[in-house]
């Protein structure tokens, strides 16, 4: 009697699929949060070019000059461009940090709201799972693409 019934409860079920790269691409907000992105990023590029201008200047005053250098100021110098250097290295490793950061802060909400417009989508049209285009190994042919919903949920 059971194995009758499987088949029902199989097909009973509703599966969907759903592109939410194409969606996140067609928000205005991944838009505005990608040139906010852009912009900080140019910032940094910016301050990380002077400094690394400072540091070319300051490594062909000391390569002009180390010959007539006593050890002493040799040593000072050396610190000095070694410790710009230091401060370059960590410089960049926070901008990142920081990007990635903000990236996080602009992008969650988006991510939410796309997440909630999935979630709507699933239970209005009773699906029992919608799946991520792409990550199902197959597809058949009952399973319905959801994202031009989604993407008027979010309208």
């Amino acid at each position: 009697m059971l194995m009758l019934l499987a088949p029902l409860a199989v097909s009973a079920q509703k599966f969907g699929k759903v592109n939410t790269q194409t969606i996140m691409q067609a928000l205005p907000e991944v838009s505005k949060a990608n040139g906010e992105l852009e912009a900080q990023q140019k910032v940094y590029e910016n301050d990380l070019k002077s400094m690394q201008d400072e540091l070319q200047r300051k490594n062909d005053e000391y390569e002009k000059g180390k010959s007539t250098m006593n050890a002493t100021v040799k040593q000072q110098k050396e610190t000095e461009l070694q410790n710009l250097y230091q401060k370059i290295q960590q410089t960049y490793q926070d901008n990142q940090q920081n990007l990635q950061k903000k990236s996080q802060e602009l992008m969650q909400p988006i991510v939410t709201k796309v997440r909630n417009a999935i979630n709507a989508v699933g239970q209005a049209g009773g699906y029992t799972y919608i799946f991520e285009d792409g990550a199902a190994v197959y597809a058949g042919p009952t399973v319905k693409d959801v994202t031009s919903e989604v993407q008027a949920k979010l309208k």
